[in-house]
């Protein structure tokens, strides 16, 4: 007979749980502004306590700012769940309401001029980006009427002149090919780059001209494009690096960099195809030096609690309550007005943390953004940020990693502006990405019959006063997807 000994232990631990409503709330805050539409109709859907539309109750009461603690550890999360509920609680005067905020986008008379993101084709995007640029409404229709002019594979082939006829007949505007093309050119500095372009030599100059100007063989490529598109065209590399008079190392750099160029930056699909493109969540303008952010929030409707819920449980609350049916029907009720008011506020509190999110990126990469240099890019770690706005690390976490913001420069996901810092001899502060640069500059100026070793390389970062370990520039290197040496080594 065998004899089991059983060990009894007490083990204490400390565990940190999320409640439904902060677990939801999360989703909330990490779907891009293409996909909160949709997440908004799914509740819509669900919950017949919460409608589309303005509020248009007043009370006499104003119910106090939502207690809603997004962050883990910062609250229970559960504010909703008291048994002595009023109508009142549902009936509101604030802007809650429409979850829409003060700097939150225009006003009633501009919300034309915000974009929409509610859909996922070429057209769709491009009608989004054309409400960036804050035109009248005949420009506006204008630049409808050319986006309509754009081919699947993102190519205007009809002449301007047929355009000015077709406002003329379809919008009664009369206007000219002078001022079409003046909106145009506008729309052609939209995303995907070569779009709007009339002809493959205008795309593939469009798409250069985004490019790192004081890079040689950008300049060169253009060169080859605007001057000698003909020859290049016919391969007759010889004649345009004798006329160019470059030698042979920066000739192959230029026809490379065109050759990966895209020519049908429409993706040539058909209408009915829907293709994703990045639908930014925040918009920032130049205004005269003056940076204005502004965020993207047309792609939603306006939320409201359901009248008739709200004077059914009015009803329900001055009846007789020993009623168990009628209990029953009051606590369901209440479930879906707790739901729907909860819903209301924490849309209200994602566009609330993005913007403090995004204004305070902005504030840290000031100088980037009012120019556009990758050189002024600061170091910049997420704790940076969430000190700033006095959050978690995993909240900023979660907005860099699904939001983008739509420049002058072109669209940038959040997550590109956070980078290591790195200390240079002289004691500076730079970020790794400007160390990146400076390395593939090294491994782009190298002899290729003797390429440098990473060894090689840290010495000459060293030289000009990057103090970098090998084993940094090692994984530097790979992040730039560059190979080792002897992998690039060429005859």
């Amino acid at each position: 007979m065998s004899v089991f000994m059983q060990k009894l232990g007490l083990n204490q631990t400390l565990q940190q749980k999320l409640s439904p409503q902060q677990i939801q709330f999360i989703k909330l805050l990490q779907i891009p502004t293409a996909e909160l539409e949709s997440r908004i109709e799914e509740e819509l859907e669900i919950n017949p306590a919460l409608e589309e539309g303005k509020e248009d109750y007043s009370s006499e009461e104003s119910q106090s700012e939502s207690e809603y603690d997004q962050e883990e550890g910062e609250g229970d999360g559960d504010n909703y769940n008291d048994d002595e509920l009023s109508v009142e609680d549902y009936i509101r005067d604030d802007d809650i309401s429409g979850y829409k905020m003060v700097g939150d986008g225009p006003s009633e008379d501009e919300d034309k001029e915000m974009p929409i993101a509610s859909g996922s084709t070429l057209a769709d995007s491009l009608i989004s980006q054309l409400g960036f640029l804050k035109l009248d409404e005949r420009q506006t229709n204008i630049g409808k009427q050319l986006i309509g002019s754009i081919d699947s594979d993102g190519y205007i082939r009809r002449e301007l002149e047929q355009i000015v006829d077709d406002l003329a007949f379809g919008q009664n505007i009369e206007t000219n090919a002078e001022e079409i093309e003046k909106i145009l050119f506008r729309i052609q500095q939209f995303d995907p780059a070569g779009i709007g372009a009339r002809s493959l030599q205008e795309c593939l100059i469009l798409q250069l001209e985004r490019k790192d100007d004081t890079d040689p063989a950008v300049e060169v490529a253009l060169k080859i494009v605007e001057e000698n598109f003909e020859e290049f065209t016919k391969k007759h590399y010889d004649k345009i690096q004798k006329r160019l008079d470059i030698d042979d190392d920066l000739m192959k750099q230029a026809i490379h960099l065109i050759t990966k160029l895209n020519p049908k930056p429409g993706g040539g699909a058909v209408d009915d195809v829907k293709t994703q493109y990045i639908i930014p969540d925040f918009i920032l303008v130049n205004n005269h030096g003056k940076l204005e952010l502004s965020l993207n929030s047309r792609n939603a409707p306006e939320l409201r609690i359901s009248r008739s819920y709200t004077e059914m449980f009015d009803t329900y609350d001055k009846s007789a309550k020993k009623d168990k049916k009628l209990k029953e029907a009051v606590s369901f009720v209440k479930q879906k007005l707790d739901a729907a008011k909860w819903f209301i506020d924490a849309i209200k509190q994602r566009q609330l943390t993005l913007m403090r999110t995004m204004e305070a990126i902005v504030k840290y990469q000031y100088d980037f953004f009012l120019e556009g240099d990758e050189a002024k890019l600061k170091p910049m770690i997420l704790k940076d940020i969430a000190t700033e706005i006095n959050m978690d690390i995993s909240t900023v976490s979660r907005v860099a990693n699904s939001k983008s913001v739509q420049t002058e420069f072109g669209i940038y996901p959040l997550k590109y502006f956070f980078s290591e810092g790195i200390s240079t001899e002289s004691g500076e502060d730079v970020s790794s990405r400007e160390v990146k640069h400076i390395l593939k500059e090294i491994i782009d100026a190298e002899d290729k019959r003797k390429p440098c070793s990473d060894e090689k390389l840290e010495k000459l970062l060293k030289e000009r006063g990057y103090p970098i370990a090998r084993r940094t520039v090692a994984k530097y290197r790979e992040q730039l997807n560059i190979p080792v040496a002897r992998l690039r080594k060429e005859l």
